[in-house]
Order: structure tokens, then sequence, then C-alpha cells
């Protein structure tokens, strides 16, 4: 009894200092993070760009009172004036609150595809690193098959089959397209951590394979792939801007910075405003989700930080 006893109580306590090691880590990178973002002048520049965006999207009427449907074509393609701040476009519609309007199918797409394509990038790229070998194999093999084709040549191809293409329809076809990308990413933070001592104690105190991902893996390797999402959703609302553009994006009666850009092609050069406002508001957002990827980014990734 004597010979047990002692095996008995140190089983717990390695596995308690494991866990705490891991715990301890992780707060630490959050905590290291957070005080180096507040000290980040572009990652506050960036957030209230964000938060005026994202009020906008959800909260149109705040912006402006007036219907963004209401039309009339006697007073079409106006220049900016005192009633109208951005003109009217070529339907008679009110420019700004088009604008304003527009913001809301724009980033809902961005958001979409950058939470389709972390679900599975997560899930694929913890698979892929923890296991290794014949899974990690098929999986980037796979990844490498859709990685190959550039995303907005498929989405050109895939869209341009679909009758009626909204923000889901949209959206799931640049997921389909665009999720090895956070996968390569997942997996290369995993595999940094996968050989980890808390890893290695806890499979040696016989902790299953579950457990380890979820406990010790996962919250240590998430980091860099948070940290890319934000910079990832501005890039996908300029892809769903050029899509648009193209023509095999998002189709009317939806309202959409893209298809202002879209509807403008033939009035560049007579009703220039027509594009100016709407590519403005993209590449304002387009520059505020990229400068706090990046700010996130920095701030998590130990190697980018300044020695």
């Amino acid at each position: 009894m004597s010979d047990t006893a002692p095996d008995k109580a140190h089983v717990p306590a390695a596995q308690s200092s494991g866990e705490a090691a891991s715990s301890s880590h992780e707060a630490s990178l959050w905590a290291d993070a957070w005080r180096q973002l507040r000290r980040n002048p572009w990652f506050i520049i960036a957030g209230a760009l964000l938060v005026v965006m994202i009020a906008m999207a959800l909260f149109p009427q705040l912006f402006t009172t007036t219907d963004p449907r209401e039309c009339l074509l006697g007073r079409a393609r106006e220049s900016p004036s005192a009633e109208h701040w951005f003109g009217t476009d070529v339907q008679g519609c009110d420019y700004y609150t088009r604008v304003v309007y527009g913001a809301r199918n724009s980033m809902a797409i961005g958001v979409v595809v950058v939470l389709g394509t972390l679900v599975i990038g997560i899930v694929l790229g913890l698979l892929a690193g923890y296991f290794g070998r014949l899974v990690d194999t098929f999986i980037s093999r796979a990844g490498d098959m859709i990685f190959a084709v550039p995303y907005i040549l498929g989405a050109i191809v895939f869209l341009n089959v679909i009758e009626s293409r909204g923000v889901w329809e949209v959206a799931l076809v640049l997921i389909v397209f665009t999720w090895p990308t956070q996968m390569r990413l997942m997996r290369s933070s995993v595999l940094a951590v996968v050989n980890s001592d808390y890893v290695m104690a806890a499979r040696a105190l016989g902790a299953g394979h579950m457990a380890i991902m979820r406990r010790h893996i996962l919250p240590n390797a998430l980091g860099p792939v948070l940290g890319y999402s934000g910079l990832y959703v501005g890039i996908m609302i300029a892809a769903e801007a050029a899509l648009t553009f193209l023509g095999v994006g998002l189709e009317l009666p939806a309202i959409s910075w893209g298809l202002q850009l879209q509807q403008a092609q033939g009035y560049i050069q007579q009703q220039t405003y027509l594009v100016v406002f709407p590519m403005i508001f993209v590449g304002v957002t387009v520059f505020a989700f990229m400068a706090m990827g990046d700010a996130v980014r920095d701030a998590i990734d130990p190697k980018s930080k300044k020695k």
C-alpha cells in the first residue's frame, strides 16, 4: 500500500502542474498582446474606424433617414449638393444613402467567409498538425489542389453558373476556394506547439488526444490564426467588390459597394463621384480590417515583436 500511495498522489500533481504551465503561458501571451495593442496607434485608429463601419452596417438609420429604394428617374445622376451629399445614382436614388446601406452586404460577406474558413481551417489544421503522417498528407494535398486555383478565378467560374446570387451564395463559393489558407496557418501553429513540454507531459500522463488538443494545443495555437482573420476580412470585402464589379457577384435588388461600382462603369468620365464614393468606403473598410489584423498578429506572434 505504501508503494502505490505516492504514485497516486504524484499523478494529479503532475497533471495539474502541466495544465498550470499551459494556462500560465496562454494567459501571459494574451496579457502581453493586449498591453502591446493598447500602445499601438494603428490599432486604436483601426478600431475607431471599424466601430463606425460596423455601426453603419448594423444600424444604417443612425446615419441617414432616407429610404435607399426611394428613386426618381427625373433626378438621375445629379452632382453632389446640400440636398444629396453624394449626388444621385443612375436611377435617381440618393447616393449617400445607398453607400451607407451598401456596407451591410459587403461586410456581411467578408465576416461570413472568414468565420466559415476559420471553422474549417482550425479543425483541419489541428488534425493535420497534431496527427501528422497520413492525416497530414491527405489534408495538405486536398488543400493544395484547391489552393492551386486562384480563388477569384474559381469564384468567377462557379458564380457564373448560379442563377440567383445573394450573400450566402457568394460567401459559400469564396469559402470553398479560400479555406486552405487558414488551414495552412493553423497547421503551422500546431506544429510549433505540438512538441512543447506541457504537451509532452500531458501525453506521458495518459491524456487522450481530444483532451490534449482542446486543453493544451488549441488555446496556444489560435493566436496567429485569429490575428490573420482580421486582415482576411478586408481581403474578402475587396474580393466581393471585385466579383460584383465583374458581374458575377451580388445581384440587384441587393445593395452593396460592389454593385454601385458595377453600375458606375459607364459613367466614370462624366460622373466620377459614382465611382469615388463607394471606392473610398471600400478602401477605408479594407484598410481598417487589415490594419487591425496586422496589429493583432504582430502583438500575438512573438517572432514579430521588436527586440
